[in-house]
């Protein structure tokens, strides 16, 4: 679990499919607030922070609420909406996946007995609702890889779609479901943004450069992509590194906008953050203070 380090605050900023004009909609010292998720209402964000879930209200008074989740450990920034809009599935401490209430109220564990040995990291639901897409770690000597997997929101059909070689990790279905996007370093060895059909298939490369991307997230209408780009040489995706907020059509992934370049990176970008109308998509920094 990440805290804020001396001197530093948390700040949840939005900006338009374009890039233009981010706002600056709360900023706080209270905790480290990570992986913006919006409501499907469209009025409020959904948060993590200190292992607990928040609610951060978009209206001008900006207020941060605590969402009161039992039956989970504490939690990490892997979390997404169910279609429904009144559920969302997260993932705790403990490596597994839990479905709750997203006003609150008793969580479900749905990895119960499935998967034994694999750390699951939750990223993405099917638009049906049926199915969910996460990163499967299993440990190992040295650093960990992950593969993408996907299996029945009842913890049950697992498939394992990536097998190395490199870590592939971020896994979201499009939309319309039939893509799910994904980091991978399947290609050249440093992440870089691709996407697969959901039965594993027809992998295309997006991204060609040497920056380390990660976490593809697409507008509900389908048109643009937020990530998140890393310095060239990034091993995994740490926090408190300078990176750079992006924006892309979906349609031509030459032709990112660097939104903001913010201190950041674990934390700014991990969960689907787009508005339910595409209008905006949210990301976090975690300014310092420079010493007087």
């Amino acid at each position: 679990m990440r805290k804020l380090l001396p001197g530093q605050k948390c700040e949840v900023w939005t900006a338009a499919p374009t890039g233009a004009d981010p706002v600056l909609r709360f900023e706080t010292t209270r905790c480290r607030l990570e992986a913006p998720n919006w409501v499907a209402a469209g009025d409020a964000l959904l948060l993590n922070g200190d292992g607990l879930l928040w609610q951060l209200d978009l209206s001008p008074a900006a207020r941060l609420n605590r969402i009161d989740v039992t039956g989970v450990p504490q939690l990490n920034n892997d979390h997404a909406l169910d279609p429904d809009g009144d559920h969302i599935y997260l993932s705790g401490y403990d490596r597994q996946i839990y479905r709750a209430p997203v006003r609150g109220g008793a969580a479900t564990l749905i990895t119960r007995g499935a998967g034994a040995g694999v750390h699951h990291y939750l990223h993405g639901v099917h638009p049906r609702g049926d199915r969910l897409a996460f990163v499967g770690l299993e440990p190992g000597p040295g650093r960990a890889r992950g593969d993408v997997f996907t299996m029945s929101v009842d913890g049950g059909d697992y498939r394992r779609l990536t097998t190395g070689p490199g870590h592939s990790d971020g896994c979201e279905y499009s939309p319309d479901g039939e893509w799910i996007y994904f980091n991978t370093e399947l290609f050249d060895g440093h992440a870089q943004i691709a996407r697969m059909r959901p039965d594993g298939g027809g992998l295309e490369r997006l991204t060609f450069d040497d920056n380390v991307n990660w976490f593809p997230h697409l507008s509900p209408d389908g048109r643009w992509a937020a990530y998140l780009a890393f310095a060239p040489g990034t091993e995994g995706h740490p926090s408190n590194v300078r990176v750079e907020v992006r924006v892309v059509p979906v349609n031509d992934w030459s032709s990112a906008v660097t939104v903001a370049r913010v201190l950041g990176g674990q934390g700014t970008l991990n969960s689907p953050g787009w508005a339910p109308d595409s209008s905006a998509f949210a990301y976090v920094a975690y300014p310092r203070e420079k010493p007087g």
